[in-house]
């Protein structure tokens, strides 16, 4: 019964691709990559709070960053996870330890990037697009 308790108060993750989904609106990103991820982010506070129809709120939200995005600094309603080498490699590894940790916990991907969107999905995550996430 305890073990019950403990996976119903696990809240649903949603792990974002941030250069994915940042890349996914040509509003000159690539002049500030670093400011972009920061707009984002705030961006995602309110998701964490109300969700997304797929997957309703309270979120955990991790927005894992790469590249010249890298050193930006995560909220307490937004964790941000730096990949040091490939940003998909990075996500593919938060959807994995999500899953050991709480094997019935909902996890979904925000991206479009066709590999990773396998690579997570069989691991037991879903997906969903850019668009989902962005304000």
């Amino acid at each position: 019964m305890e073990r019950e308790e403990t996976a119903a108060a696990v809240r649903p993750l949603l792990v974002v691709d941030g250069a994915n989904v940042v890349g996914s609106v040509p509003d000159g990103w690539w002049r500030d990559r670093r400011g972009a991820a920061e707009r984002l982010r705030d961006a995602l506070v309110a998701v964490a709070e109300r969700g997304l129809p797929e997957l309703p709120g309270p979120l955990d939200v991790v927005l894992v960053v790469e590249g010249a995005a890298r050193g930006v600094a995560g909220l307490p309603e937004v964790r941000v996870v730096e990949a040091s080498g490939s940003g998909d490699d990075r996500i593919v590894d938060v959807v994995r330890s999500a899953r050991v940790e709480h094997p019935h916990r909902a996890c979904l991907v925000a991206t479009a990037d066709r590999e990773l969107r396998t690579r997570v999905t069989a691991l037991g995550a879903t997906t969903t697009g850019p668009r989902s996430v962005r304000p």
